[in-house]
């Protein structure tokens, strides 16, 4: 399995991969995202408590069945050869216009998990934003992800990023599915 694009961050892997899906699967995974029922509950830190953003956790033997699962196994498993990943939590963040969204790592320095982010819209304009971001241990910028259609980025856990809401002129919400997998050496 080969990626589009491959980033660092300090020292840290970021791969972004397209194609994985077709126009067909990625359509009908929204569908079911749009139907899904959503919770205001998900914080990005403690210290953001206040600013809770919508959330919907998907069962793991469910997230078996989707068609993103094997792609995200075969990409955790070309990410370090040495290591075998499983996946602990599957849910997909929802955000729209106007909501606040704060930087955050998915795991403590010197672990070794990794997050595999699917980005679900059968279509999304540049101009809507949406991206991920990547900061250096300065806080500064240095790595970006735009949120195309079918696209995964698996990124190693504790590379500070943070998803932007969509802009003003998007008037749809921004679905990222997100799995969560910890390394078993």
């Amino acid at each position: 399995m080969q990626p589009t694009r491959e980033q660092s961050v300090d020292g840290h892997l970021i791969r972004t991969y397209d194609g994985l899906l077709s126009q067909p699967e990625i359509e009908a995974l929204t569908v079911a995202l749009e139907e899904g029922e959503f919770v205001r509950n998900e914080v990005a830190r403690p210290d953001t408590s206040m600013f809770r953003h919508w959330a919907l956790n998907i069962p793991l033997e469910m997230a078996a069945k989707l068609p993103v699962y094997r792609p995200t196994i075969d990409a955790a498993a070309a990410f370090a050869q040495s290591l075998h990943y499983e996946i602990y939590r599957c849910y997909c963040n929802y955000a729209s216009y106007g909501d606040m969204l704060f930087t955050h790592t998915d795991c403590e320095a010197g672990e070794r998990d990794l997050t595999a982010l699917w980005y679900v819209a059968p279509n999304w304009e540049v101009e809507w934003g949406g991206e991920t971001l990547f900061f250096n241990s300065n806080l500064d910028a240095q790595a970006v992800v735009s949120p195309r259609p079918g696209r995964l980025v698996v990124f190693e856990g504790v590379i500070r990023h943070v998803g932007r809401p969509p802009n003003r002129i998007c008037f749809g919400p921004r679905y990222t599915l997100a799995f969560k997998l910890k390394s078993k050496s």
